[in-house]
């Protein structure tokens, strides 16, 4: 199941890098999957996290970019530290650096966090 694992773990993030958030939660996550972000929000479902990044990417005028800088994976938990850079709509600028520990089960996402890196 290691190399499994891996192979879905790497898949995840390159989707990511791509942009492809919303594709990668819908394929990856759980029906069930539980995460909170930096701010302490919470959302209890894949359908709720789904809602929520597609709310987030509405609000996307240009991706300048996203950059992964690391990933690790030690038994069912992941980490991979990103950095996102966007332009939005309303003329602001978001350029944030995040690490996500993730819970993996049976193949699955069942748990993420999102830490604020420096």
């Amino acid at each position: 199941m290691k190399q499994n694992l891996d192979a879905l773990f790497t898949e995840k993030n390159e989707m990511i890098v791509k942009g492809q958030i919303v594709e990668a939660c819908e394929k990856f996550f759980a029906p069930d999957a539980k995460t909170m972000d930096f701010t302490g929000a919470l959302t209890n479902s894949r359908d709720e996290l789904v809602a929520k990044e597609k709310g987030l990417l509405e609000n996307i005028k240009n991706v300048n970019g996203i950059t992964l800088h690391y990933a690790s994976i030690t038994g069912d938990i992941s980490f991979a530290e990103f950095t996102f850079d966007f332009d939005m709509k309303d003329g602001s600028k978001i350029l944030w650096h995040e690490i996500i520990r993730t819970v993996w089960e049976n193949g699955k996402v069942t748990e993420e966090a999102y830490f604020k890196g420096l």
